[in-house]
């Protein structure tokens, strides 16, 4: 797993024409591009799924793309789907996969437009892109480039929890040696969490959040870097208030993982949210309602440096994301 590099992919980007119509284009540090369709905003956003449990393969293609599309307030209304296999794979998978993709749609309410098949010799695993579209009213749209100084950092969910449900769920018995057989139990059962469609919307409803970034690929090094990079600002991070899944530094000391590794840990459906200090009551007072503990971990900064605090004083916030999620989860995926 892994993305290219910022600078590679400016490079990338450099080629696409500005259009006026286009009020969030391709960006690095935004999950989801946005543009005008009448008195509306379109937000779109694209996601593969692979290397992921068999049996969640449809439920997360549809959620990957739809918690970017509700991150940025809007409520996922439509998608594409395309399913690409080797080729031998069976037509009973594709059709297994699709099942799993329409039931998750139904849950959100989202509508599949169109979709594409096919199997190639150059892959050697499924793979899916889904395309989720929602429109929202142009004060409702919220993006990760608004985060403003002086807002604290929201953490809804343990760093980890994607990597530890998937570990639990592809290696049920390490993960029982591990994690023991009742929270490996548990763990395996956590697969929706992955999903923050509802807390993202939740956010948007309950005003003050001024920017949200789901932790997947990369995790919260990742996460926090784009939000700071989108919005221009720096930000002091208070290293004993990141929450942590216990099972993963479980898995950190079974795969002899670095902290910067753990915190880099892909986390999908974990929202950072960048929140006025005015409203931090009621956006508490909201996620507990829904079985959610909110955590608030630090600050935005004018100063744009990048800081973690710990007890033994300050050091540079980790620049670069190395995600572990494929060194733990890999060959977990058998079609």
């Amino acid at each position: 797993m892994g993305k290219l590099q910022n600078r590679e992919l400016q490079k990338l980007l450099s080629c696409i024409r500005k259009d006026e119509r286009v009020l969030v284009p391709p960006m690095v540090g935004y999950d989801a591009g946005v543009h005008r369709i009448g008195d509306r905003y379109l937000v779109v956003s694209t996601d593969p799924c692979t290397g992921v449990p068999k049996d969640w393969f449809g439920w997360l293609l549809i959620n990957y793309a739809s918690n970017d599309v509700a991150l940025f307030g809007a409520k996922p209304e439509f998608c594409t789907i395309n399913l690409l296999g080797p080729r031998h794979t069976k037509p009973e998978v594709f059709q297994d996969i699709m099942k799993q993709t329409c039931r998750a749609a139904n849950e959100l309410g989202i509508a599949i437009v169109r979709g594409h098949t096919g199997m190639y010799d150059s892959l050697k695993d499924m793979l899916g892109v889904c395309t989720v579209y929602g429109t929202v009213t142009p004060e409702r749209l919220i993006t990760s480039g608004n985060a403003k100084a002086g807002d604290i950092i929201l953490c809804t969910k343990p760093l980890g929890l994607e990597t530890a449900t998937n570990f639990s769920i592809a290696h049920g018995v390490l993960a029982q040696k591990l994690f023991g057989v009742e929270k490996q139990q548990e763990l395996a059962s956590l697969v929706k969490m992955q999903s923050c469609v509802r807390e993202a919307l939740l956010l948007t409803e309950v005003g003050g959040v001024h920017a949200m970034h789901d932790a997947t690929e990369g995790g919260f090094v990742a996460a926090m870097n784009e939000l700071a990079e989108a919005s221009k600002l720096g930000f002091r991070i208070d290293f004993a208030s990141i929450p942590v899944l216990p099972e993963a530094l479980l898995l950190k000391e079974r795969f002899g993982l670095s902290d910067e590794e753990v915190l880099a840990m892909s986390s999908t459906g974990t929202i950072l949210a960048s929140v006025d200090p005015s409203a931090r009551r009621k956006v508490e007072g909201a996620l507990r309602e829904i079985g959610l503990s909110p955590f608030f971990i630090g600050e935005f900064t004018e100063d744009l440096v990048r800081v973690m605090v710990r007890d033994n004083g300050e050091a540079a916030f980790p620049s670069q994301a190395d995600d572990p999620y494929t060194k733990i989860i890999a060959n977990s995926a058998i079609f």
